[in-house]
C-alpha cells in the first residue's frame, strides 16, 4: 500500500465497485471503528450501531462507484452511515430531537464551556456526552472524535456550515450544563 492515503481509499472504492469483496473488507478494517463510534454517537444501542454499520457496508458495496473525490473517503462513509442509521432510526419511530428548537437558542457568548471541558475527568465527560441529546452526540463526535472540518461537517449532515457552528456551539453548551449537573450531585 504505497501512495497518497486519500489515492488509496478511492483505489478500493474502485476495487469494490468492480465487485472486490476484499477491497470492501480492507475498507472495513480501516474504517470500522471510526464509523462505530460514529453511530454509537447517534444510538446507545449497541447492536443497533452494528447493525447500521453493516446496512452502510451494503450501502458502500452498491453505490462505490458514485465516490468522486470531493471529499475524504472518511466524510464520504459518514455521510452514509448517517443516512442508513436516520432511515433505521426513522422505521423505529425512536422520538428524534427537534432541530428547530435547538437552533433557536441564544449563544450565550464566549466559550468557558472549553475551560470546564479541559478540568473534567475523562469518566465524567463520557457520562455528560452519553446524556446529550443525539444530535449534540453527533455534532461533537464528528469535530472532536473524527477531527471534521466545518464544511466536512455540513457536507455529511446536510446543512450551511453556520449552522454547524451553531449546533457545535449548542453541544459545547449543552455538555457544559451536563457537566455542571454531575459536579453538583458529587458535592
Amino acid at each position: 500500500m504505497s501512495g497518497h492515503p486519500a489515492d488509496e481509499g478511492q483505489r478500493v472504492l474502485n476495487r469494490i465497485a468492480r465487485g472486490d469483496r476484499t477491497a470492501l473488507a480492507e475498507l472495513y478494517d480501516v474504517h470500522q471503528m471510526a464509523l462505530l463510534r460514529y453511530l454509537l454517537s447517534l444510538t446507545d444501542d449497541r447492536g443497533l450501531a452494528e447493525e447500521i454499520l453493516q446496512d452502510t457496508l451494503v450501502a458502500v458495496w452498491k453505490s462505490a462507484g458514485t465516490f468522486e473525490g470531493r471529499s475524504t473517503v472518511l466524510t464520504w462513509l459518514i455521510g452514509i452511515a448517517r443516512r442508513q442509521a436516520h432511515n433505521t432510526l426513522r422505521r423505529r419511530s425512536i422520538p428524534r430531537v427537534d432541530l428547530a428548537e435547538i437552533e433557536a437558542l441564544p449563544d450565550d457568548g464566549p466559550d468557558p464551556e472549553d475551560l470546564v471541558l479541559a478540568s473534567a475527568e475523562r469518566l465524567e465527560l463520557a457520562e455528560a456526552i452519553r446524556r446529550l441529546a443525539p444530535v449534540h452526540r453527533e455534532i461533537l463526535n464528528l469535530t472532536f472524535a473524527q477531527d471534521l472540518s466545518y464544511a466536512e461537517m455540513a457536507r455529511v449532515v446536510g446543512v450551511p456550515e453556520g449552522t454547524i457552528k451553531s449546533r457545535l456551539s449548542n453541544a459545547k453548551r449543552a455538555l457544559r450544563a451536563r457537566l455542571h449537573a454531575l459536579e453538583e450531585v458529587e458535592r
